[in-house]
Order: structure tokens, then C-alpha cells, then sequence
């Protein structure tokens, strides 16, 4: 055997893709193998172990060359496999879409009319394929949604990337039907039923990774309109400095959640990062000490050694009702995944005050906002002084591509206008390159403002004052609002001001940049 080499990632430039002519995607998957190059007359080849050494020698053969087998990781050959096959073997979506175009699509729609079988309907080639080939790009290029879009005349396909819906694909408007059958089918929904909103789920493997996808489905006037959240299981649970959070939020929370019982609420709009957020903090409490339980709708990931329940409205299982049989099951952490109504914000609060750390979601504007929320549902002020602990507001900012960030000069209106923010000399914005496809933007981080409920605040609330009131308390106690958070990951060059602006819903004062 040749010299014994080894290699932790294989990389685009290592690799002849006309190689990947010579032998099938399943035959490299079942040997452990992946070839990568001819060199000096010797076929190229990762292989996992020594069982993959056989396939390599024969193959190097049947091409009459010597060969020289690299070592990896079976992690490592997989995902070159999944990566490099997939683009070589599977169409695109707007390839497909293409050739539904060139049919007849008269005559399509014209049988489209005629009555016809669901499942037949649902299961023609062309469908899976183009459903297929819609859900692998919108893996690769990142997305958390996928939305089918049924208009009068048309039927859009939309992916949200980083926070921000954009068009990717048209299909003919004659394969609408059948595109949502078979969605419906893959969730295990009844196609027959078009006249009701439907919730489910579906869990598929893309190119390797392993993929939770949450379907909802709901009738509109030109169809059924389809959404489809991905949760990609390999990604896991986060830490708090991964969440971008800086140093002294993360000692507030940790001191948080060292207490033996209170409130923590974590707030913000749908699709803030909260439930990570609340992964997160459960992941840093989770010990064979803690019993620790969680009510959620949906349950997004499994956490080992955590027991986990899903709402069911259908079957009166309910945030409330889950709550009070979670309370007769003797645990240390409750986590509400959202409180909605009164009636459950009231049973958490007693819940905390009988000794139990509860950790929870609410839909405001500000950390402040959470308490006169709270108010608003007919928690007594009372009560809700002398159980919460702390109030996490948040929202995810997009971050910079590093391959395309570049050094700017500070226009003179955000000079004018940040006059006391100390900004640097230089800033930085994106170009877009084709790794961030042109968009400029990689990836989120969170912005946050922690409120810690000090015996100030806890007057504040009892004599029943305003946001703003108990915003400004906050503020000369130390607390750094979400927009100063911002203005730190700006100068830091992690994002830029339109940003900041745009999530935090700042006047920009006619600022461009």
C-alpha cells in the first residue's frame, strides 16, 4: 500500500468532478470511498478505512492508473460525497420548471379539469422531482422557510434567507395542485381537505443532513398556500456566546439561572430567535440533578435527559393545562414555550413562587413592554413584581459576509446623527460575491437587551408605571438597549447601520449608505 496520508476536509479545488462520471454516488456511500483526482499517473482517492482500499485499487485499475488512497473521516467522505454528487446528479428546480415549460401546457391544463385521483395526481414524476430538487436548494442556500405562493395567474415559490423573503422560482400555475398534494402527502395530511387550514410535519434527509420540516398549509382564494419551516437537526443547541451575546448579558444570565426559582422571560416578535434562546439557557441548565420539564408548540428539538411535551389544543391539552399536570411531576425548571393568556401567565407565576425556576416567551416590543404586558392579561402588579427575575428582549440582525466585507468611510449624515456614539474612522458594508450570492449578508446574530428586575424596578411595577418609566430605571442601572447593542456590533464590523435600523425600527433620519 502507498504512503499513508491523511486529510481533515476536502475542498472544491481538490477535486475533478469528470472523475464522478466513473463510478455512482451509492457505490462510493456503501465502500467509504470518494475519488478526488488523477495526479503523476495515480488515481486520487479518500477512502474512510482500509475496507475502502479494495474498491479504490480496482477502480484505479479500470482506468489504468496506479493508485494512492488518502485517508478521512467517514464525516468527511460523506459530505464531499453529498456535496459534489448532488450537484452533479440532481436538476435544478428552475431546470425542471423549464422543462414543464416546453409540454404542451394547454392540454395540461385542459386535463388538469378532468377528475382525477389525488394520489395519482400527486405521485407523478415530474412533481417529486421538482419538489425534491426545491427542497435540496433551499438547504443549500440556507433558508428557514419555503412558501408556495398561489396567485391568479400564477404560482411563486419564496425562500427566507437570513430573516428576508426573496423569489427563487415560477412554476406554470397547472402544476399548483399537484405540488401541495404532494407536500400534504410527505406530511401526512388529508389531500381531500381543501377547505381547512392543516398543521404537520415531515423529517427527510438532504444530502446527509438530517431535516425536521413544520408544514402549514391553509386555503386562499387562487389555492392552497403552503409553508414549510426547516429545523436542521445536525446544527444542535447553541451557546450563549454563539447567540452573539456579549460578556455581561451572559453573566446576568448565568447568575439568572442559578436561582432556585423566579421568571425568565425571553420577548420578542415571531421568528426572533427565542425558542434558541430558551435551547440555549436549558442546555446550560441540564444536569442529572434537575428535573426539568417543557410545554412547547411546536417541540423543535429533542434535548437528551429533558422531558418534552407538545400542545394538542385538539385533545384540551393546552399551555395552561399542560402546566398544571407538569407542576404534580415534581420539577426543578419548567419551560412554557410561550405564554399566551392569563391563565397561563397566572400558573407560571404561582409556579415560580412555590420554588420553581420558569423560563417562558411573550410577544412585546421591549424587555419593559413584558411587564405592562403581563398587566394587560389581569396579572395583579403584585404578583408580577416578586416573581419575574429578568426580562430578555431580542432580535437577529444579519451579519456581513467576510469574503466581500469591505472598509467604508462614515457618510456625514450618519456622522450628524450618531454625534455621540464615538464611532471609529471606518465602518464596513458587503459587496456580494457569489458566496453570500450578491445578497452581502452570512448568517444571523442577535441583538439583546437584558433587564434585570432590581428592587427598583419591582416599585416601579407595583406602582403600576409605564414602559418608558420603567425603560429609563433600567437604562441608569446599566441595562444596554438593543439599539446600543447594535451600535457595538456595528463598530465591531459584525453588521452595518441599515441593520440596526431596520430590525430595531429606529429613525434612520434619511441616513444612506
Amino acid at each position: 500500500m502507498k504512503e499513508k496520508n491523511t486529510i481533515t476536509e476536502i475542498s472544491d479545488e481538490q477535486v475533478d468532478e469528470s472523475l464522478l462520471a466513473h463510478v455512482t454516488a451509492e457505490f462510493c456511500r456503501a465502500n467509504g470511498i470518494f475519488l478526488m483526482r488523477t495526479e503523476d499517473g495515480e488515481l486520487l482517492g479518500a477512502v474512510s478505512s482500509d475496507e475502502g482500499i479494495l474498491p479504490l485499487q480496482e477502480l484505479a485499475a479500470s482506468m489504468d492508473l496506479s493508485y494512492k488512497a488518502i485517508y478521512a473521516s467517514s464525516g468527511v467522505i460523506l459530505s464531499a460525497i453529498n456535496r459534489f454528487y448532488s450537484e452533479a446528479e440532481t436538476a435544478g428546480a428552475q431546470s425542471l420548471v423549464d422543462e414543464l415549460k416546453t409540454e404542451d401546457l394547454q392540454s395540461l391544463a385542459t386535463e388538469w379539469q378532468k377528475p382525477r385521483d389525488l394520489m395519482e395526481l400527486a405521485d407523478e414524476g415530474p412533481i417529486i422531482k421538482l419538489l425534491n430538487s426545491i427542497l435540496l436548494e433551499a438547504v443549500k442556500e440556507r433558508a428557514s422557510d419555503i412558501h408556495v405562493e398561489p396567485y391568479e395567474k400564477t404560482l411563486e415559490i419564496r425562500f427566507r434567507v437570513d430573516g428576508i423573503l426573496r423569489n427563487v422560482l415560477s412554476p406554470p400555475k397547472v402544476v399548483q395542485d399537484s405540488l401541495v398534494s404532494r407536500i400534504k402527502i410527505m406530511a401526512a395530511l388529508d389531500i381531500a381537505e381543501k377547505r381547512l387550514a392543516q398543521d404537520g410535519r415531515i423529517r427527510i434527509l438532504i444530502g446527509g443532513r438530517d431535516i425536521d420540516l413544520r408544514v402549514s398549509v391553509i386555503p386562499t382564494s387562487f389555492g392552497e398556500r403552503a409553508v414549510l419551516r426547516l429545523l436542521d437537526r445536525r446544527h444542535g443547541i447553541l451557546g450563549f456566546d454563539q447567540l452573539g451575546m456579549n460578556i455581561y448579558d451572559i453573566s446576568k444570565m448565568e447568575s439568572v439561572l442559578q436561582q432556585p426559582n423566579g421568571i425568565l422571560l425571553v420577548t420578542g416578535p415571531t421568528g426572533s430567535g427565542k425558542s434558541t434562546t430558551l435551547y440555549a439557557a436549558l442546555n446550560h441548565l441540564n444536569s442529572e440533578e434537575r428535573n426539568i420539564i417543557t410545554i412547547e408548540d411546536p417541540v423543535e428539538f429533542q434535548l437528551p435527559g429533558i422531558g418534552q411535551i407538545q400542545v394538542a389544543p385538539k385533545i384540551g391539552l393546552t399551555f395552561s393545562s399542560g402546566l398544571r399536570s407538569i407542576l404534580r411531576q415534581d420539577p426543578d425548571v419548567i419551560m412554557v414555550g410561550e405564554i399566551r393568556d392569563g391563565e397561563t401567565a397566572e400558573i407560571a407565576i404561582h409556579a415560580s413562587m412555590t420554588g420553581h425556576l420558569v423560563l417562558s416567551t411573550l410577544h412585546t416590543n421591549s424587555a419593559a413592554g413584558a411587564v405592562t404586558r403581563l398587566l394587560d392579561m389581569g396579572i395583579e402588579p403584585f404578583l408580577a413584581a416578586s416573581s419575574i427575575s429578568a426580562i430578555l428582549a431580542q432580535r437577529l440582525v444579519r451579519v456581513l459576509c467576510p469574503d466581500c466585507k469591505v472598509e467604508i468611510d462614515p457618510p456625514l449624515e450618519l456622522l450628524r446623527f450618531f454625534a455621540d456614539a464615538n464611532l471609529p474612522e471606518k465602518l464596513f458594508k458587503s459587496e456580494g460575491c457569489e458566496r453570500c450570492k450578491g445578497i452581502g449578508y452570512i448568517g444571523r446574530a442577535g441583538l439583546y437587551e437584558f433587564l434585570m428586575v432590581t428592587p427598583d424596578i419591582r416599585r416601579h411595577i407595583l406602582s403600576n408605571s409605564d414602559v418608558q418609566t420603567i425603560e429609563h430605571e433600567a437604562v441608569t442601572q446599566g441595562m444596554i438597549t438593543m439599539f446600543e447593542d447594535g451600535m457595538k456590533k456595528v463598530t465591531s464590523g459584525i453588521t452595518t447601520f441599515e441593520e440596526i435600523l431596520r430590525v430595531t425600527q429606529a429613525k434612520n433620519a434619511g441616513i444612506s449608505l
